[in-house]
């Protein structure tokens, strides 16, 4: 599907809301203890927090911070990459312990080397990770960290690690670690200004930690099939290529690299069964889309770079080179050779996603919508489910002015994923062909609470309202649903 944006939110807006969500100190919680790992001699050390901080309370910030980072920072609303992602953090999460709340993986548009896990399971990649890796295994290693931070609660077990701090103090160090996981230099500098916390504290508590999530996280990697070895060769490659440079990727600063922690990967490696892993056609796949469409290559850049790997024979796997040839064929605007390769490479994995996303964009490019819809609906029968596939078809059916046909589609992809901010997009955009103001309005509320702009959801439902003057059912609706935006506010001003 061919990239769909919108602008973000004022700044201002994105600091009120910060401010909401960093203030959020001094409460008490109970919950109950978690169970201890059975069978692979990790202690459990996810229950450190039990008395300051629920994991209710983790989830209502974990929602706030993500309706901030929706409007602060570039989100991929790709939905192959969106997919790819997902299926990988899911299978990782289906060997994690201790998994007590659910998991949501998202994508941000950045060359910068990081990735980071917030409240409520929520796991932010940059692109920039996906450049840097050299195969599946790696980014799983990092991956299966991330959720490790989550699963052992390290954000509330380092509130937990300063409950004889004064009140502000306790805000002001939950606010800095929200800083830290997003911009680690802003972070880190309010860190640095918190009062009355040790340094030497901090330093130990985050190193303690990162140890943690290094030994857990490499436990759920290999359990979900991935080489062992891949943690310490992206920690090896990452430390050789910023040894001497003044500005380390994000991830070094969040993540720091001695060499003890290197080693001590290595080591750990040396404890699991040796099992050649293959790398997977699909992480290639997803590395070549992000290379063509959300890096800093120019469309001919990326050609050239794709079509060198071609000539040198340079790739892990020869299509994937091929689909980067194919993508940058198609943003240079030329369409039939994009369409040659793209149907070879269908003849032998007709299945395949990737594959199928651009051929649909390649079929719309033609307003070929009847060989796309007929492409899809068999490919939606076998599965059902994809986002891929529903939100294609919904995009091919308002482009084919059936816009009628998108709805159900759509609000079933909302159903499955109430965050993801394009098929809502989507939905808009269906009800403004149909001419359905109310609904339209109805929509864009719904996308402007997914910004944390609740006042700017309420006055679109108010135009909602005034646009269904003969439909009492629908103004029932919005009055419903004005109530809850205006309770979501207030629940985030009680943040403070």
């Amino acid at each position: 599907m061919r990239n769909m944006t919108y602008p973000a939110l004022k700044r201002a807006l994105i600091a009120s809301s910060l401010s909401l969500i960093l203030s959020a100190g001094a409460i008490a919680d109970s919950f109950t203890p978690s169970s201890s790992f059975s069978g692979n001699n990790l202690p459990d050390l996810g229950t450190v927090a039990v008395n300051s901080f629920s994991l209710e309370k983790e989830n209502q910030l974990g929602d706030a911070y993500m309706r901030v980072i929706r409007a602060s920072t570039p989100i991929v609303t790709d939905p192959v990459l969106n997919q790819y992602l997902t299926e990988l953090g899911d299978k990782l999460v289906a060997h994690a312990h201790d998994v007590k709340t659910p998991f949501y993986f998202f994508l941000l548009q950045n060359d910068e080397i990081n990735a980071f896990a917030f409240f409520g399971g929520h796991i932010g990649v940059h692109t920039g990770l996906f450049l840097n890796a050299d195969n599946e295994s790696e980014l799983a290693s990092v991956l299966a960290h991330e959720i490790t931070h989550v699963t052992q609660r390290h954000l509330a077990r380092s509130f937990e690690a300063q409950q004889k701090a004064a009140p502000a103090t306790i805000a002001g160090m939950l606010g800095a670690i929200l800083l830290t996981i997003a911009a680690p230099q802003a972070g880190m500098a309010a860190l640095a200004t918190t009062q009355a916390l040790s340094a030497q504290t901090k330093i130990n508590y985050t190193r303690q930690h990162e140890k943690e999530a290094d030994r857990i996280g490499m436990q759920v990697m290999v359990d979900s099939g991935f080489d062992p070895d891949a943690a310490a060769d992206f920690f090896a490659k990452l430390a050789a290529r910023y040894r001497f440079t003044s500005k380390p990727p994000q991830m070094l600063l969040t993540h720091p690299l001695p060499e003890s922690r290197i080693t001590e990967a290595r080591n750990r490696a040396t404890q699991y069964p040796h099992h050649q892993v293959a790398d997977n056609l699909n992480f290639q796949l997803a590395k070549a889309r992000i290379e063509v469409r959300f890096s800093s290559y120019s469309d001919a850049a990326a050609l050239a770079l794709f079509e060198q790997q071609l000539d040198r024979k340079q790739y892990s796997f020869k299509a994937a080179a091929r689909y980067g040839k194919a993508l940058a064929l198609f943003r240079l605007k030329e369409f039939s050779a994009a369409e040659t390769i793209i149907d070879e490479l269908r003849a032998k994995d007709p299945d395949n996603l990737f594959y199928l996303d651009t051929k649909t964009d390649l079929l719309a490019q033609h307003n070929a919508y009847p060989e796309a819809i007929k492409l899809l609906s068999t490919q939606l029968a076998l599965k059902p489910t994809s986002q891929v596939i529903n939100i294609n078809l919904a995009n091919i059916y308002i482009e084919a002015g059936q816009a009628d046909k998108a709805i159900g589609l759509l609000e079933e992809m909302i159903f499955l994923d109430k965050q993801n901010p394009l098929p809502y997009q989507l939905l808009a955009d269906a009800y403004l062909k149909l001419k359905n103001k109310s609904m339209e309005h109805f929509v864009r509320a719904e996308i402007m609470a997914l910004n944390a702009d609740y006042d700017g959801a309420i006055d679109q439902l108010n135009f909602a309202f005034r646009s269904a003057q003969d439909e009492p059912l629908q103004q029932a609706r919005v009055e419903a649903r004005i109530r809850q935006f205006k309770q979501a506010r207030q629940a985030m001003e009680a943040l403070k």
